[in-house]
Parts: structure tokens; C-alpha cells; sequence
């Protein structure tokens, strides 16, 4: 009886996963379209990358439909195709860098091979394939242990790579034919066809720019240290008003910790690129990585400061209350300093005038700082325990200052050297205009008549304005029934 329900049950149970079937099958395609779409709404640019490859594809395969193009290059066509698929990457850079490579590394490897054929030809057909072994092995060691420099694994890798495989393939195959300058020339023609049709297409079909990539990722680093130096006040000292949407997007500074391999590849890549737009023929891209590792250090600091944000260990209540508002102002500023300094990096202009004044008003709260420190030092040993997280977190801020301090001195020598335009905030230059404008004149008090000793009164005034440039005393002459009078505006 038992058996008969389990098997009741078990029938009943399958039946029901068949009915549910069709309809999990559809959530389950929702979810995955779903998925697509948001991943390709994240980055549009990666179904333009998807398309190119797709024309780039479409364009070598008529090495094989054409007829006239099929018998010059034959069945070595396929190299172009497979050119296409290994060199065509995601930024122009990428795809120069693999497509010079390959060029020059398959050039030079296929010379190499055709002279290595011929030099082993002349020790005769038992001494052939001995030379050519020792040659096969000399150059494919050599070349393969080249390949542990930082400076070529970083930039050559790839064409040490196509090297070693170009040359042993045409020298080893050359024992068995005699055609080894048509084999050699045919490939080395559809690579370069390959390779020019993948550079064609990244450079002039919406291109993407390794270097306009860094560019905007250092300037967003920046951006996201701001952030958080901003909301610090409400973290550290009313953490109960802080929305979890707004912590969590005052912690974005976390990515910068892990950027360093995305920027050192965007670099050597924005290397290989051509100048375009903003970004000059030898754009300094070292000074990115330079200003990256000063980005990151802050980061660091900023990590060691969220540590004492989440901690429940905090000074006394009083203690806070004295520094909060020095430690408040230095962190608003900075925030300030470090939000012009990217704005001037995505701008490529220098606003120097607006960050010096932050970081100036920073210094200025660290003094204040200082002094209320020093109001508030503990009478006994236990009062010192307890005033220890709020000091350590003092600290830590302090030395995020001389940090963006860095920072800032790092974006001034990159931004001479490229060449960014000088500019003012417009408040800024709103009120040096203002200054300069009114002190261009003077005003004076003079008598209606030309005789002064005729009236001793006089509403009448005289005013003096000066050509640009000029800097006048604005200091008025004795008029008689009048007092001395100066006028000074700023």
C-alpha cells in the first residue's frame, strides 16, 4: 500500500515538474535577456567592438569569395581571417599594439626563416635538418627567454610570441618544399592585409581610446575621493542620518585599490596610439601612473579612516564636540581641492588659484586643529585611552591633506607638460575683475568754477578714469573749502 502512494506521489510530483517546465523555461530566458541588456546598456560601446569585428570579418573573407584575390593568395587566405580574430581588440591601442607586432614579428621571422633554409642547404641533405634544428632551437630559446624583460613582456610580448612560432613554421617547412619564398611571401601578404584591415576599421569605425579611457579614470578616482571626504562629517559624527544608498556610494574609493593592473594596461596601451583629439602625438601617459600611485596611497589613508568610522570605539562625546568643527572644515575643503583637481584633468585646464585656496583653508583647520588638541589635553591617563581613537583619526586626516597636497603637485608638473589651458573660477575672476576695474580710477571732489577761492562749496565730482594697465594712487589733491580726500576701493 506504501509503495503503491510513493509511486502515486512520484508520478503526481513528475507531472507537475512537466507542467512548471515551460514556464520556468521562460523566467529563466527573462532573466538571461535581461542580464544582456543591462550588461550591454552598462558599456553601448561593446556591441559597437562586436559589429566592428563582425565588418572586419566580412571584409577578409573575400580573399576567399573573390576569385581573382583566391588565386593570388590561395588557402593561405585562412591567415587574414585568423589575423583578424587574434589581433582585433577592444581599444585602438590594443589592436595596434598586436597588429604591429604581428606585422614586424612575422617579417622579420619569416626572413629569418627563408635565410636559415638557404644557409642549411649548404651542408648538404644530411647536415640540413641538423642546422636547421640548432637554429630552431638557438632562436626559439633566445627568443623565448627575451620574453622574461619586464620592458618587453610589458610591450613586445605578443611578438616574441608570433616570432617563435613564424620562424620555426617556415623554417621547418621549407625542409620539405621548395617553395619557400612563395609559402613566406603569401602569408606574410595576408597577415599584413589582416592586420591593416583591423587597424582600419578600430581607428575609423567609433573608435575607443586606451588613453581617453585613462584620462577619465584617473579624473573619476579622484572624483570618488572627494566623495567620501564630503560625507565624512555625517559618517564619523551623525552616522544615524547617513541613508545606506548614501554610505555605500561614499565608499566607492574601495575600486581605486584594486586599479593598478587596469591602469598600467590602459597606459602601455594609450602609448601605442596615435595623438588624437586632446592627446597629443607624445602625451606624457607615464605621469598618469604617477599621479594613479598618489591616488591610491590617499585610498589607502582613506581605508585606515573608514576603520575608525565603523568602529564603535569613539572618544568621549565632549572630546568630539572640539574638534568637530576643524576636523569638519578640513575635510570639506580637501574634498573641495580634490574636486577641482579632477575637474581640471577631464577639462585639461589649470584652475591652480581654486585648489591653493582649498588647500590653504585645509592647512588652516589642521592649525585649528592643533590648537583644540591642545585644549583638550588629558588630565589623567585614563582620559588619554579614551581621546586615542579621536587623536588617531585626526592624524590619519592630517596626513590625508599632505596627501592631496601631493596629489595636487603631481597634477601641476603633468599639467605643463601637457599643455593645459589656464583658466579662473568664475567667482574667482569675477572678483579679481571687480578689483582691477575699480582701481583703475580715482575720485575727487572739485569746484564748479575755475576759480577755487570764489566758493567754498562745491557737490560737483570729478571722476579720473584710467587706461588699462595703469595703476593710479587714487589720492585727491587739496581743494580749497573741501577736506583731503582719498578714496580706496577694493
Amino acid at each position: 500500500m506504501e509503495m503503491d502512494l510513493n509511486a502515486q506521489e512520484k508520478k503526481a510530483g513528475f507531472f507537475q515538474r512537466l507542467q512548471d517546465f515551460p514556464s520556468k523555461l521562460k523566467d529563466d530566458v527573462t532573466k538571461r535577456v535581461k542580464n544582456v541588456q543591462k550588461f550591454a546598456k552598462d558599456d553601448p560601446r561593446r556591441i559597437i567592438h562586436s559589429m566592428k569585428v563582425g565588418v572586419a570579418l566580412t571584409l577578409v573573407s573575400l580573399l576567399y569569395y573573390v576569385r581573382p584575390l583566391y588565386i593570388s593568395f590561395g588557402v593561405t587566405g585562412m591567415w587574414a581571417i585568423l589575423t583578424v580574430v587574434v589581433v582585433f581588440e577592444f581599444t585602438v591601442g590594443g589592436t595596434l599594439s598586436k597588429g604591429l607586432n604581428r606585422g614586424f614579428a612575422t617579417l622579420i621571422a619569416g626572413a629569418l626563416g627563408v635565410g636559415a633554409v638557404h644557409l642549411a642547404r649548404f651542408f648538404g641533405h644530411q647536415g640540413e635538418p641538423i642546422v636547421l634544428g640548432i637554429l630552431v632551437f638557438s632562436l626559439g630559446a633566445a627568443a623565448t627567454f627575451s620574453r622574461f624583460f619586464p620592458r618587453i613582456k610589458q610591450r613586445y610580448d605578443y611578438g616574441a610570441l608570433i616570432f617563435i612560432l613564424t620562424f620555426s613554421f617556415v623554417a621547418i617547412s621549407g625542409y620539405r618544399t621548395d617553395e619557400i619564398l612563395i609559402m613566406a611571401y603569401q602569408r606574410l601578404s595576408t597577415i599584413l592585409i589582416g592586420g591593416t584591415i583591423c587597424i582600419l576599421v578600430s581607428i575609423f569605425i567609433c573608435p575607443v581610446w586606451a588613453g581617453e579611457d585613462l584620462h577619465k579614470m584617473i579624473a573619476n578616482n579622484i572624483n570618488k575621493l572627494a566623495k567620501y571626504l564630503e560625507g565624512f562629517e555625517g559618517e564619523y559624527f551623525q552616522p544615524e542620518k547617513i541613508s545606506k544608498e548614501t554610505s555605500s556610494c561614499v565608499r566607492e574609493y574601495k575600486s581605486i585599490l584594486t586599479s593598478k593592473s587596469t591602469e598600467d594596461s590602459l597606459a602601455n596601451l594609450a602609448r601605442w596610439e596615435p595623438g588624437h583629439g586632446r592627446f597629443r602625438l607624445r602625451h606624457p601617459w607615464k605621469k598618469y601612473l604617477k599621479i594613479a600611485g598618489l591616488v591610491r596611497q590617499c585610498a589607502v589613508h582613506l581605508e585606515i579612516l573608514n576603520g575608525y568610522v565603523l568602529s564603535n570605539d569613539k572618544a568621549p562625546q565632549e572630546f568630539e564636540s572640539k574638534i568637530q568643527e576643524p576636523i569638519t572644515t578640513m575635510s570639506r575643503e580637501v574634498g573641495e581641492a580634490l574636486k577641482a583637481i579632477a575637474k581640471s584633468i577631464k577639462t585639461m585646464s589649470n584652475d591652480s588659484a581654486c585648489v591653493n585656496a582649498h588647500i590653504d583653508n585645509s592647512k588652516k583647520a589642521i592649525k585649528n586643529l592643533k590648537i583644540a588638541l591642545k585644549s583638550s589635553y588629558p588630565e589623567t591617563y585614563k582620559d588619554l585611552l579614551e581621546i586615542i581613537p579621536g587623536v588617531t583619526m585626526a592624524s590619519i586626516l592630517i596626513e590625508v591633506v599632505n596627501c592631496v597636497e601631493k596629489i595636487y603637485e603631481a597634477v601641476e608638473e603633468f599639467s605643463g607638460l601637457a599643455h593645459f589651458k589656464e583658466t579662473l573660477d568664475s567667482k574667482l575672476s569675477a572678483e579679481i575683475g571687480q578689483h582691477q576695474l575699480l582701481h583703475r580710477g580715482c575720485v575727487k571732489p572739485v569746484l564748479d568754477g575755475d576759480n577755487e577761492k570764489e566758493d567754498n562749496s562745491s557737490c560737483h565730482v570729478l571722476i579720473t578714469v584710467h587706461d588699462e594697465g595703469y595703476l593710479p594712487t587714487a589720492t585727491a589733491k587739496n581743494v580749497l573749502g573741501a577736506e583731503k580726500t582719498r578714496v580706496d576701493i577694493v
